[in-house]
């Protein structure tokens, strides 16, 4: 259908000019909320041992995916039928609401002028906004590098592979790929609480963004050599370091992140109080620096162009032939 291709496209511009307006209510706000309520009924309805939460963490995994998938494909099915005008309009919205190439720019670029015009601690709350680790302790380059690394990390989950399940699906597998992803963020962690219980929920993650990491980094690989920045190492780090991470995807786009900037990213850190220890990624060739927080939103911008018109490109060919 061509609908999803101009959809696509036009959320895609909106998201790069207007980004999340505040006043707008977010589709991720509302599974936010889901999720909540359905851990509260799964964990009463469930014993509570390991294998109890394991699978109230599974029916989670399972129910919120799904239910986004048919409620939102119902509710582009009504508004077809009210006018096809409307259905297009409510595709193009969640289309829009689905990316966030602007918001990870302006975040990140608050954090960089936080160290630049502002104080440390400043900046240090700058960064909580988009990080899960703990920041009160952070340096200034420890501040740097996890607002890098999120660019990077976030360029996979919050650009690429909605645009992938975007150009296949239309929004509502766009909008199933949020609320996976939605999920991971809100329980998918190794702690005493969601050890069992997130299991699934991260392991879906790890399944759906999958193909797509591992194309943002071949993307930030030609971003590189496009921006003037070091592509022949940013392969060889991407070749190299790609597996230094307990997740299967996030060092794919760190890597060919640090690799691009020659920088050392990752490394340990602290996480609800504890200190992880995560091997580094990256040579160490300079030291890392705030300026690098812009080239990383350089890279992350024009690799999302780059997979638009890939994946727009592909659904072309498919649907002209």
């Amino acid at each position: 259908m061509m609908e999803i291709l101009y959809t696509a496209l036009g959320g895609f511009l909106l998201d790069l000019l207007l980004g999340d307006p505040a006043w707008m209510p977010h589709p991720v706000v509302g599974m936010g909320r889901c999720i909540d309520l359905l851990e509260c009924l799964l964990r009463g309805a469930f014993p509570k041992t390991p294998r109890g939460e394991l699978a109230a963490g599974a029916v989670l995994a399972a129910v919120l995916p799904l239910g986004t998938l048919v409620l939102s494909a119902m509710a582009l099915h009504l508004c077809g039928l009210v006018h096809p005008a409307l259905r297009f309009a409510l595709e193009l919205v969640w289309c829009w609401q689905c990316l966030a190439v602007k918001g990870l720019r302006d975040e990140s670029t608050n954090v960089y002028q936080k160290l630049t015009f502002s104080t440390l601690e400043e900046a240090r709350r700058a960064v909580s906004r988009i990080v899960g680790r703990d920041t009160e302790h952070l340096t200034a380059e420890g501040v740097t590098k996890a607002a890098v690394e999120t660019v990077a990390e976030n360029f996979s989950d919050g650009v690429a592979a909605p645009l992938c399940y975007m150009l296949l699906g239309g929004a509502p597998l766009a909008l199933c790929c949020k609320a996976v992803n939605t999920m991971d963020s809100m329980v998918g962690y190794k702690n005493e609480r969601y050890l069992y219980f997130g299991c699934a929920a991260a392991r879906l993650d790890d399944l759906t963004n999958y193909i797509p990491a591992r194309l943002s980094a071949l993307l930030l690989v030609l971003a590189a050599g496009l921006t003037g920045q070091d592509w022949r190492n940013a392969l060889k780090i991407w070749r190299r370091d790609r597996h230094n991470h307990a997740s299967p995807n996030s060092a794919q786009t760190e890597a060919a992140m640090a690799g691009a900037l020659g920088v050392q990213l990752a490394g340990p850190a602290s996480y609800f109080g504890k200190i992880c220890e995560k091997p580094t990624i990256g040579d160490p060739l300079r030291p890392v620096e705030r300026s690098d927080i812009l080239r990383a939103n350089h890279l992350m911008v024009t690799g999302s162009v780059l997979c638009l018109l890939l994946l727009a490109g592909i659904r072309g060919i498919f649907l002209w032939n």
